[in-house]
């Protein structure tokens, strides 16, 4: 009597989940490479839950994975499947959770047949070479994208470079162009911003400071300042104001021997002024330049002073 009603209760539960789950396939039979629709019905909305894949396939293929359908208080779940080898396969059992209970589905046999071919009526060809594909467009994209990059950046360099260039032309030609008393006075003052003896570079700080003061008196006395001694250049500013040529004063051929005198050590016996005595040429060098003009234009400015 408890046997049978222990069947009695497995055939109603069985009977039960039948009704709640129904697995099928629209067709059981297909060629290899063919494809087929497999469907998971389930008569509940509430708290289901699928499995994310189906699981345990052999020699079986999910080609797409649709979306759960919703029908008349039913879920519907779809795969479209095929196989690539011949034979019985079976989708085994899922396992479904419907409100939290668990549900094993039926498994569904898939035969896959193999496609006869009838070797006697088709036409042999012979083997052809490997064939090269045509090129297109998106062959050349990658090198002409670099291509066009590295012209951009040549551009951008080569821009740069001629902007800057002319910057500094630019510079150099309004300073050239200033009277040689404004154009010396511009060039200490841009010799004063470098820094240089600041920065240990003394040597070259004494070499524009006294190149400064020599291309003024070459420029304003029409001596070759830049290409003779110090000897020389003192010997003929001393000759010049001796004769009346310029009105100066010892004094000042006196700071300006000292200052060339001492760029001299600094540059070709590696002296080391100390910064006071730096800062002492730096003023000299300017005193010269205020101090050394022709006398015709001394002349001029005190005639030009008593008309006003």
């Amino acid at each position: 009597m408890k046997i049978r009603i222990l069947l009695f209760l497995l055939l109603l539960s069985n009977a039960s989940f039948s009704q709640q789950v129904k697995v099928g396939a629209d067709t059981t039979n297909i060629r290899i490479g063919e494809q087929f629709l497999f469907q998971i019905t389930i008569s509940d909305t509430a708290n289901v839950i699928l499995p994310e894949k189906l699981e345990n396939l052999k020699n079986l293929e999910v080609v797409e994975d649709f979306k759960i359908d919703t029908f008349k208080n039913s879920l519907i779940k779809k795969y479209l499947m095929t196989g690539f080898d011949s034979g019985a396969f079976y989708i085994p059992t899922q396992q479904i959770f419907i409100r939290n209970r668990a549900y094993l589905t039926d498994s569904v046999l898939i035969n896959v047949a193999t496609v006869a071919v009838d070797t006697t009526k088709l036409k042999m060809f012979p083997i052809k070479a490997i064939q090269s594909e045509p090129l297109v467009f998106d062959d050349f994209k990658p090198y002409i994208i670099w291509v066009v990059l590295g012209l951009l950046l040549i551009a951008v360099i080569v821009y740069f470079i001629i902007t800057r260039k002319k910057a500094e032309i630019t510079e150099e030609e309004i300073i050239a162009g200033l009277p040689p008393y404004e154009e010396a006075i511009e060039r200490l003052q841009k010799l004063d911003n470098k820094l240089l003896w600041q920065n240990n570079e003394v040597k070259k700080y004494y070499s524009e400071l006294t190149e400064i003061v020599r291309a003024y008196i070459e420029k304003e006395l029409k001596v070759p300042a830049l290409e003779i001694t110090t000897h020389e250049l003192v010997e003929t500013l001393s000759d010049f104001n001796q004769g009346k040529t310029i009105d100066t004063s010892k004094e000042t051929i006196n700071k300006l021997k000292g200052l060339l005198s001492e760029a001299d050590l600094v540059k070709f016996a590696k002296s080391k002024p100390l910064s006071h005595e730096i800062e002492e040429d730096r003023r000299d060098a300017e005193d010269v330049l205020n101090a050394l003009k022709p006398k015709q234009i001394i002349e001029e400015t005190a005639a030009e002073d008593g008309l006003e």
